[in-house]
């Protein structure tokens, strides 16, 4: 990483970590008490975490956005790509997408700080529409990890700092917010945007996560799906991998274990209810899965995780 794009991203840990303290002391406040920071970061679409102490696994859901890691080093498992980064990557998730995470390394004292910042689909639609097509680059393997662009770390990092600036995000946020997008619009990962964004409302990716998502206990098939969503399976197969970096059955494997993993956790399902509940015919499957995934059996694990999660925040 070269200096100036290490400068942005220092100004961008410093402000993330302190008004990631202020969110954590006022998570447990009443929502009318809360501070002001609080609903800055709200109206611009931001998440902060800092983390003191290394965690377990646990499953998320990403909503579109772009992912950062400011300070130390975390886990994250999406479909079959396994990979511990920080502060050198960015990650960009353009639908929603299960995701298994964990922080790894705190970086010392000065302890993790992630943010995540939501992707307004109008936005990026606008950026796109304004620039011209060979602009926006195409391939047909993409990584999962982006590096950061010196445009890129400084656009974020002024957009983090509309947080100490309340009377500048009227005027400030819709200009930097667009910014932001075109800068990743200039990435490698322009593609993985572009795969989810056929038109607001009407994206074949978007589309088949939510099917396979409400849906997850029906059998689904390539066929059947591509049926729903009025398209051929080849298009539907290569979209929805540019955009997820997973196959159709990866991303519904992924989502049932979630969901079963949740529902064992914070229901204390038993691992036979929550797998019939997601769709498993065979239990023996179910853990088979289930242990590749997540590196115990069904019970085991949830037990584990179960002790962890009052101490885990959202990384």
């Amino acid at each position: 990483m070269d200096d100036v794009t290490a400068q942005h991203l220092d100004r961008a840990a410093a402000i993330a970590s302190r008004h990631a303290a202020v969110l954590e002391r006022a998570s447990t406040v009443e929502v009318v008490a809360r501070p002001a920071s609080v609903h800055r970061a709200a109206a611009l679409g931001l998440t902060m975490s800092r983390v003191h102490e290394s965690t377990g696994l646990f499953d998320r859901r990403y909503v579109p956005s772009l992912s950062m890691v400011l300070r130390g080093r975390k886990r994250s498992i999406v479909g079959d790509d396994d990979q511990v980064w920080g502060r050198e990557r960015f990650i960009i998730t353009p639908v929603d997408l299960p995701v298994v995470a964990g922080v790894v390394d705190t970086a010392g004292d000065e302890g993790f700080v992630s943010a995540i910042w939501r992707l307004d689909p109008l936005v990026v639609s606008e950026v796109v529409a304004s620039m011209s097509s060979s602009a926006v680059r195409t391939t047909e393997e993409l990584p999962r990890l982006a590096t950061w662009t010196a445009p890129l770390a400084d656009a974020v990092a002024r957009l983090l700092a509309l947080l100490d600036a309340p009377e500048d995000i009227p005027v400030l946020f819709p200009l930097v917010s667009r910014e932001v997008v075109l800068r990743l619009l200039q990435t490698a990962q322009a593609p993985r945007i572009t795969a989810a964004l056929d038109g607001i409302g009407t994206s074949v990716v978007a589309g088949a996560t939510a099917l396979l998502t409400d849906r997850m206990a029906e059998p689904w098939s390539m066929e059947r799906l591509a049926r729903e969503l009025r398209v051929s399976e080849s298009t539907l197969f290569a979209r929805f991998k540019q955009a997820t970096g997973m196959s159709p059955a990866q991303y519904l494997k992924r989502t049932r274990l979630g969901e079963a993993r949740r529902r064992m956790v914070l229901h204390a399902e038993t691992a036979a209810r929550a797998a019939a509940a997601v769709g498993y015919r065979s239990a023996s499957h179910f853990s088979r899965d289930y242990r590749e995934a997540y590196g115990r059996p069904p019970a085991a694990d949830a037990l584990v995780a179960r002790e962890q999660l009052a101490l885990a925040p959202a990384v």
